[in-house]
């Protein structure tokens, strides 16, 4: 386990300190409870970019030419 020292103003520190005294646990507690969201979220992001990425890849060519026209539009919407 590491150690890390933090410098925060006193005013965030006492409402850090009430907060961890709500939920009946300490400010190192809310601490590392944060950093583990952290680095959740950016797990989270990864996994999202490399499913981009992913779908990205298995479109293939993409040409503006093979889209249907207004009016074939339309007439699908009609029937």
């Amino acid at each position: 386990m590491k150690n890390i020292t933090l410098s925060v103003p006193d005013d965030v520190y006492r409402n850090a300190r009430v907060a961890a005294a709500q939920r009946d646990t300490s400010v190192s507690a809310l601490v590392v409870a944060y950093l583990e969201q952290l680095s959740g979220r950016i797990d989270e992001f990864a996994r999202l970019e490399a499913l981009q990425h992913e779908v990205q890849a298995g479109i293939g060519q993409f040409r503006a030419a093979d889209r249907l026209s207004r009016d074939e539009v339309h007439e699908r919407a009609v029937h």
